[in-house]
């Protein structure tokens, strides 16, 4: 299911979650550096506030329930600065070359190996590594509060973090959903969620949502 940005409180964030066994947060546009106390870099893109604010207000709510999530990319740009940490606006000002986004939608690809006795190492099982294709020109500066960095590349950018407070919080600054053969970290999510169902004792909660909510389908419509 798609949720697509729109206004929210963060009770009606805590409804839509109470419908979910699960969450992504995807990739996508730079976030407002106003989030995290910066002015925008030359090369940062116009913020979309919208889905800034929503994705936010599921992010507290998802949180708060301790439901399963996965970050990518923005995703988890998006949790650290959510809990105080700061980005890197443009990496090749820091690294010196665009090696992290090359542009026309061509991802680079690296080897990441990812911490022991952390989350996603459980997630990943026996092989601790991922082929991370890479297409981000921000990076993880500051992190932020009770997150655990569990993998970086080799000139110290960081590819993925955890938030230890909650049974599945994983990020990771790659895009998984570019690598068909390997789909360790979608189900490793889904068993999450089935995990957190069961727990749960009880079906989803048939939540009734504000008039204004837009389902996909409706919002799909409006956009047309």
């Amino acid at each position: 299911m798609v949720l697509p940005p729109q206004p929210v409180s963060p009770e009606i964030a805590e409804r839509i979650i109470a419908t979910l066994d699960g969450i992504i947060f995807s990739g996508g546009a730079d976030l407002d550096p106003t989030r995290y106390g910066q002015q925008p870099h030359e090369h940062t893109a116009p913020p979309r506030t919208d889905r800034d604010n929503f994705e936010s207000a599921l992010l507290q709510a998802a949180i708060d329930a301790e439901l399963p999530f996965l970050g990518i990319c923005r995703g988890a740009q998006l949790l650290n600065v959510e809990l105080g940490g700061t980005l890197t606006q443009h990496l090749p000002d820091i690294i010196g070359d665009n090696r992290y986004q090359l542009g026309n939608g061509e991802f680079n690809r690296i080897g990441v190996e990812v911490d022991p006795d952390t989350r996603i190492a459980d997630v990943l099982g026996e092989n601790p590594r991922a082929q991370a294709a890479l297409y981000h020109h921000q990076a993880i500066d500051t992190v932020g509060s009770g997150l655990t960095v569990t993998s970086r590349s080799d000139d110290g950018v960081i590819q993925s973090l955890e938030l230890e407070s909650v049974p599945f919080g994983i990020a990771v600054q790659w895009h998984p959903e570019e690598n068909p053969e390997d789909r360790r970290l979608f189900s490793g999510l889904v068993r999450a969620a089935r995990e957190y169902r069961s727990a749960r004792g009880t079906p989803r909660v048939s939540a009734s949502l504000p008039e204004h909510f837009s389902s996909p389908d409706t919002a799909a419509k409006d956009a047309s």
